[in-house]
């Protein structure tokens, strides 16, 4: 079935005030299955619940680039509609991630989870969106569908909520440098004098944003301090 076919009975159904509606049918892969700059507030209040009562938590596909504008548009719309007490908190998670460059520094925020928004909100008794909370999400630019099947959103289960929970607080320590390299890997130097040579990662210095190289240099194995950057992981 096409889209424009999958269109026909919301249309008709949004004419028709008592039934609720359901998304499109999505598929049931959740962005927090494999583990792992915003002004969205975090769930870091003691008191504040990993579930509102009543409610449970959803993920929302959105176009990629777009989380941070879908989720101001939702929550604009929730407040000039009143459906407060129909959807509650929506979140885009990062995690504040460290660059060191040419010896200068500096902190980002980096998405999580790119391509997904996560909705606390309540439904029917059946288990679907209330209709004009669905019509008001679908609308807004950016929008996909929400992660679940038989058409219909499914809760996230409590691991990924706490996940999420932990992901969404801010982060008390100064971050460090987040580096794809682990001891023994095969890299190969990018720029600098040693370009080009190939060694095995000996050592990494996050703090500095370095990495320590046992390089074959002159035909002899030469440890040496490397900005990050400056390497890659070799093919082999």
């Amino acid at each position: 079935m096409d889209e424009e076919q999958q269109n026909e009975p919301i249309i008709a159904q949004r004419q028709d005030e008592s039934d609720p509606v359901s998304p499109p049918q999505a598929d049931t892969e959740s962005p927090l299955a494999d583990g792992p700059v915003s002004d969205q507030p975090t769930i870091e209040e003691e008191d504040e619940p990993l579930i509102t009562d009543g409610m449970n938590w959803f993920v929302l596909r959105v176009a990629s680039n777009k989380e941070d504008s879908v989720r101001r548009t939702l929550l604009r719309k929730i407040q000039i509609e009143n459906f407060e007490k129909l959807v509650n908190r929506i979140l885009v998670p990062t995690e504040k991630i460290k660059t060191i460059k040419g010896g200068k520094q500096r902190v980002q925020l980096k998405k999580l989870y790119p391509g997904y928004v996560f909705v606390e909100m309540r439904l029917e008794d059946d288990g679907r969106i209330p209709q004009d909370v669905f019509f008001l999400i679908k609308e807004t630019s950016g929008v996909g569908d929400f992660i679940g099947t038989a058409g219909r959103p499914t809760p996230m289960k409590m691991p990924e909520i706490e996940k999420m929970h932990d992901a969404s607080k801010e982060p008390e320590e100064e971050p460090t440098v987040k580096m794809e390299f682990k001891k023994g890997d095969n890299i190969k130097i990018k720029e600098g004098p040693f370009e080009n040579m190939e060694g095995t990662v000996d050592e990494l210095l996050p703090d500095q944003g370095k990495v320590r190289v046992i390089a074959t240099i002159f035909g002899r194995s030469t440890p040496v301090e490397l900005e990050y950057w400056l390497i890659e992981k070799s093919d082999e």
